[in-house]
């Protein structure tokens, strides 16, 4: 079975989350859920991502539209991305990685561990 456009750019942000270790789901929206949830739902380092896939010149709909924007108003991160775009996804999470780090040396005064087994 052949994938959709969208359904590769899905694969490409999925493959770059798995590579920043970051937590994600697709949301189930059929019968119970909320309409115009975004395609992806993504914790990394503790901040929380929303990203909506599209294909081409994909337009988002009201509905996500007015998503995105709650995501947004409650300072989370929620962003558009077809394949023109797909390097956002990196940046994003290149910046809060970054950013994690800066505040977690400021507030403890030491680098963070990068093992957490206990000693």
């Amino acid at each position: 079975m052949a994938s959709t456009p969208e359904k590769k750019v899905k694969d490409k942000v999925v493959a770059l989350l798995k590579q920043h270790g970051a937590y994600y789901f697709f949301p189930a929206t059929y019968g119970m859920g909320r309409a115009g949830v975004p395609d992806i739902i993504i914790c990394h380092r503790g901040l929380f991502v929303a990203i909506e896939c599209k294909a081409g010149k994909g337009r988002t709909t009201a509905l996500q539209e007015r998503e995105l924007a709650a995501i947004r108003k409650a300072n989370g991160i929620a962003v558009v991305v077809n394949e023109t775009n797909i390097d956002l996804v990196q940046r994003i999470l290149t910046t809060i990685e970054r950013e994690n780090k800066h505040a977690r040396e400021t507030t403890t005064g030491e680098a963070p561990r990068t093992d957490r087994r206990a000693n």
